[in-house]
């Protein structure tokens, strides 16, 4: 399925609402559980791509108290202005994720909430970006929906799109691009209804 125009408004709906998400979205991490175990993936120190990073709070807050060096990207410059407000010893990127060429490659990268706001066809090219950005042995770690579709959520009286491919699809794109799942859940009770995919370059 090709872009909808409620996927084209999404950088512009994010950079307008960046200090009312970063507000909304608060410091509680639901995340933990999974964050703990995509980084008992790395090393001491690792260097982790942060896809969709927001404002860096909670989740890349956390990455960072652990030591950890934190590269971040976000297609919204107001949201990357908070993150080196708060952070300004990181590395914060204003870019497309779907469009990301950075000189690097990272132990971990981290997709969390924000990979799924593509349409099918450009989460199906992210997969080419993650493992081009991956080093030996690269953990990889993102969200998803729990079944093949598109879903049109709201935030603040504006549309707000999410898309999905389905389990099948999901795991043969991580294969050809040299990842194995590690972990993986449709619907994690634990953790907000999180639909979640733990992979690590075989």
């Amino acid at each position: 399925m090709g872009r909808t125009p409620e996927a084209d408004r999404i950088i512009d709906l994010y950079q307008r609402h960046a200090h009312d998400w970063a507000k909304d979205r608060g410091s509680r991490l639901l995340e933990k559980s999974w964050l703990d175990q995509f980084l008992a993936l790395l090393p001491a120190r690792a260097s982790i791509l942060v896809v969709g990073c927001g404002s860096a709070e909670p989740i890349a807050r956390y990455l960072i108290e652990k030591g950890h060096d934190v590269t971040g990207v976000d297609s919204s410059r107001a949201l990357i202005d908070l993150c080196k407000s708060r952070f300004p010893e990181q590395n914060w990127v204003v870019a497309d994720m779907r469009t990301l060429s950075l000189d690097q490659r990272f132990h971990g990268i981290l997709a969390w909430d924000s990979f799924f706001h593509l349409c099918h066809d450009d989460q199906r090219n992210m997969f080419h970006i993650f493992r081009k950005h991956a080093a030996s042995r690269a953990a990889l770690m993102f969200t998803s929906g729990p079944a093949h579709g598109e879903a049109i959520g709201d935030y603040r009286g504006e549309p707000l799109y999410h898309a999905s491919l389905d389990g099948d699809e999901y795991r043969s794109l991580l294969n050809q691009n040299g990842f194995q799942a590690v972990s993986h859940i449709t619907d994690d009770p634990a953790c907000d209804r999180h639909a979640v995919w733990l992979a690590q370059i075989e």
